[in-house]
């Protein structure tokens, strides 16, 4: 296939597009990093990167919680701006087989089961409470201890900030699309990407580039809450080969199609930090108490799917992964 690749120059992208260029495909970087005209949000330059192109892979957006809601419109315009003028273009040329980088921020907090009354869905952690160093959601029925589990696919969504939000619209957008157009379009739901050319020091970055550019100063990692937070971090090769192996089967047309993309592996935030000071040699962890607000306690998935439809496993454990981002410096 004739694979567009938004995005292709930049983190997961670009390793999105040497799974391509593995498996026999033809990759066609459109990225601002690598031409500044190729800008998602320009009809004109989108519908010239679509001419004979079989299928697109939507990674550009951006990413990460920001410095605050001063970047709402930014967000908005680059990915759900972006987002509507690509499948505008798509449904002009004829091309009906997109991969869209979702994300797991959609589902909000996670799993949570109550001893009492069963699966409950906590709301947003109460500023008090988190001034007070309370971080575990609590029953919003009875007030009891929650216990943690594993978000299917099918979970109500409940962004809790900006960029979730516009990662939700992505996918609303998508669906139109594939009903409107009759196109094939997934959405894998990535969990805590990293690994090589991730981003570093910028407020965009993930928290497993933070910490390591801390261990690259000698500093030791700043861990937020008291640790504990539960997350599944997936290598960057893990993600790229799932967009490939989505790309390849397509799915059922007129519908879009969610799979979580993740390790199958939770780990809490302070494991990460701890596997990184231990892999680079430098300080130990420090746990500050500190918080996000918009930031969410437990978040992983259950990507089981996503292997019993399409085939796909991680490759890269957690361990493994955690020496070779050490390594990078």
């Amino acid at each position: 296939m004739r694979v567009l690749v938004t995005g292709g120059a930049g983190f997961i992208g670009s390793h999105v597009v040497e799974a391509l260029t593995a498996r026999g495909h033809e990759a066609i970087v459109f990225d601002v990093r690598a031409d500044p005209a190729a800008d998602v949000r320009d009809p004109a330059a989108v519908g010239q990167a679509l001419a004979g192109v079989d299928a697109v892979c939507h990674q550009a957006a951006m990413v990460g919680l920001g410095k605050g809601f001063e970047d709402a419109a930014e967000y908005v315009s680059r990915n759900d701006l972006g987002t509507a003028v690509l499948l505008a273009g798509m449904a002009e040329a004829g091309v009906r087989r997109l991969v869209l980088a979702g994300s797991m921020v959609v589902y909000g907090e996670g799993r949570y089961a109550c001893p009492r009354d069963g699966v409950v869905r906590p709301g947003p952690r109460a500023v008090t409470d988190l001034d007070a160093g309370r971080f575990e959601p609590r029953c919003p029925v009875c007030g009891a201890a929650l216990a943690p589990g594993l978000v299917g696919e099918d979970a109500p969504a409940d962004p809790r900030n900006v960029y979730a939000t516009t990662k939700l619209a992505q996918e609303h957008l998508a669906a139109a699309w594939a009903r409107s157009a009759g196109g094939s379009a997934v959405s894998l739901r990535y969990h805590n990407v990293y690994g090589p050319r991730m981003p570093r020091d910028t407020p965009y970055a993930g928290v497993a580039s933070f910490f390591r550019s801390a261990l690259a100063r000698g500093a030791a990692p700043r861990v937020f809450e008291d640790g504990r937070q539960r997350r599944d971090f997936v290598h960057v090769r893990d993600v790229a080969a799932a967009n490939a192996v989505a790309l390849e089967a397509g799915s059922a047309p007129g519908v879009l199609t969610a799979y979580n993309t993740g390790s199958g592996e939770p780990h809490t935030v302070g494991e990460m930090a701890r596997a990184l000071a231990d892999a680079h040699g430098g300080p130990a962890p420090v746990v500050t108490g500190e918080y996000r607000l918009g930031d969410v306690r437990h978040i992983t998935a259950d990507s089981s799917r996503l292997r019993a439809e399409l085939g796909w496993k991680p490759e890269v454990g957690f361990a493994e992964g955690m020496r070779e981002f050490a390594a990078l410096g």
